[in-house]
């Protein structure tokens, strides 16, 4: 994902705009990351350079909780305990 993106990108839940973007791997691209809106609490993974930007009943807990899992220590600690629609409470 270029950072560029960032510019336009806006919650599908809320609509809120501007979002935090937390890095984890980036080349050319961002590679790896985390998307949060910080009104709604909601985060989205940047999985091979793509945003999952996927409203809440199409999201699967059986892949965003292993990319949680593996992040924790570069993510917000409220996202880890808080975050929607998954989080490690």
């Amino acid at each position: 994902m270029k950072r560029k993106l960032m510019e336009i990108l806006a919650c599908p839940i809320d609509k809120h705009h501007p979002l935090d973007l937390h890095v984890f791997e980036e080349k050319d691209e961002i590679i790896e990351g985390l998307i949060i809106c910080s009104q709604c609490g909601r985060w989205y993974p940047i999985r091979d350079e793509i945003p999952e930007m996927l409203p809440d009943e199409l999201r699967k807990e059986s892949e965003d909780l292993p990319f949680l899992k593996k992040w924790k220590d570069k993510v917000p600690q409220q996202t880890v305990s808080e975050g929607k629609p998954f989080n490690l409470k």
